[in-house]
C-alpha cells in the first residue's frame, strides 16, 4: 500500500526532520568541543582522571590529599574528578528516593482524587513549579529547610548511627549530602510529577471502567489498571529528573562543602560534585585546569547520555504491547 502525502505533511515532515536533525547535529558538535577541548588531559592523566581523588594547579595548595612534595614542584599539577563523580551519585539517590514517591503519589491525587474544582488549578501550579530556577531551591534550602533536613539527619544518626552509612564523626549535618538530596528533591519532585500525571491521565477509561463494573474500589483500579500502565512513562520520568539531578549546579554549590574525598557517609558535612565543582573553580581556573574542567564535563556529558540511553531501553521493553 503506497501512501500519498499531501504538500501539507511533506512540507511538516521535513521541518520535523530539520528540527530531529540540527538537534543531533547540536549534540554531536557540543560532544566534539569537549573530546578536542579536553583531550590534553586525558591524555596525561589516563583513566586516573575519572578514578582519582586530588585536585590542584602548579603553585597552588593540593586539595584531596596530595603530598607536599609534588605541591612544591613548580610544574607539577594533578587533576581528578573521581570523589565528584561519587559526589555527583549519592547527591541524586537520595534525591530520587525521595522525589519518586512523592512523585507518584501526587500524581495520582492530582488525576484520580483531587477535586475537579481546584484540578486545573493544580496542573498549573505544577507545570510552573517544574520551571522555577534552581537558584530559588537553593535559596530555600538554605534559608528553610535545613533546620528541619539538620532533625531529620539527627534523628537518622540517633536510631541508624550503627550503619557506616549513616555514621559521622563530626554532627554538622546541615550542609551534608542527605540535606543537599531533599533539596535537590524538591527541585526534582515537579518535573517528575508532570511527567506522571500526564502518562497516567493517558490510561484507556474503558479499562478503568471495566475494573469498576467488576467491583473494584478506585484504589483498585489503580493499582490494577493505572500503575502498570503508567508504568514506563513513570521510568521516563524518574530518569528525566536524574539527570536534572546529575547535572545539577546551583542548588549543590549553595548547600554542599566542596571536599576531594571519597565518602559514602550521607550525613558527613563534605561532598560535591561535578556541575558544582566546575562552576567553583572555573572563573580563576589555569589554562591547564580549563582543559580539566572541561573534561569533568565531559564526564558528566558521558554520564547524562548514559542515564537517557538506559531510561529509552527501560522504556521501550516496559511499554505495553499491542
Amino acid at each position: 500500500m503506497v501512501v500519498v502525502y499531501s504538500r501539507a505533511d511533506r512540507i511538516f515532515r521535513r521541518i520535523v526532520t530539520a528540527g530531529a536533525l540540527t538537534s543531533l547535529l547540536l549534540l554531536g558538535l557540543i560532544a566534539s568541543f569537549l573530546i578536542f577541548r579536553s583531550s590534553g588531559t586525558f591524555r596525561q592523566f589516563g583513566l586516573s582522571f575519572i578514578t582519582g581523588s586530588e585536585w590542584f594547579s602548579a603553585g597552588e595548595d593540593p586539595v584531596g590529599g596530595a603530598t607536599t612534595a609534588l605541591a612544591d614542584a613548580d610544574d607539577v599539577s594533578v587533576f581528578s574528578i573521581g570523589p565528584m563523580i561519587v559526589g555527583s551519585l549519592v547527591v541524586a539517590l537520595i534525591a530520587m528516593v525521595f522525589a519518586v514517591p512523592l512523585s507518584i503519589g501526587g500524581a495520582l491525587y492530582i488525576e484520580f482524587y483531587a477535586p475537579r474544582a481546584i484540578y486545573r488549578v493544580l496542573v498549573s501550579l505544577l507545570d510552573l513549579a517544574a520551571a522555577i530556577p534552581s537558584l530559588i531551591f537553593g535559596l530555600w534550602g538554605i534559608q528553610i529547610f535545613t533546620p528541619i533536613g539538620v532533625r531529620w539527619a539527627t534523628l537518622l544518626n540517633d536510631r541508624l548511627g550503627f550503619i557506616p552509612l549513616f555514621s559521622v564523626e563530626f554532627e554538622n549535618f546541615s550542609r551534608s549530602p542527605f540535606v543537599a538530596g531533599c533539596v535537590l528533591a524538591a527541585l526534582v519532585v515537579p518535573i517528575t510529577t508532570s511527567v506522571a500525571r500526564e502518562v497516567y491521565s493517558r490510561t484507556p477509561r474503558d479499562l478503568i471502567d471495566t475494573c469498576f463494573a467488576l467491583g473494584g474500589t478506585k484504589w483498585g483500579a489503580i493499582r490494577s489498571v493505572v500503575i502498570p500502565y503508567g508504568k514506563s512513562g513513570v521510568i521516563a520520568g524518574a530518569m528525566l529528573g536524574l539527570g536534572r539531578a546529575l547535572g545539577e549546579t546551583v542548588a549543590i554549590y549553595l548547600m554542599l562543602n566542596l571536599v576531594f574525598d571519597f565518602s559514602f557517609q550521607i550525613l558527613d558535612s563534605a561532598g560535591g560534585n561535578v556541575a558544582s565543582m566546575i562552576a567553583l573553580k572555573f572563573g580563576e581556573a589555569t589554562d591547564k585546569e580549563i582543559s580539566a574542567l572541561i573534561a569533568a564535563g565531559l564526564v558528566l556529558f558521558a554520564i547524562t547520555l548514559i542515564v537517557n540511553m538506559v531510561a529509552a531501553s527501560i522504556v521501550q521493553r516496559s511499554t505495553p504491547r499491542a
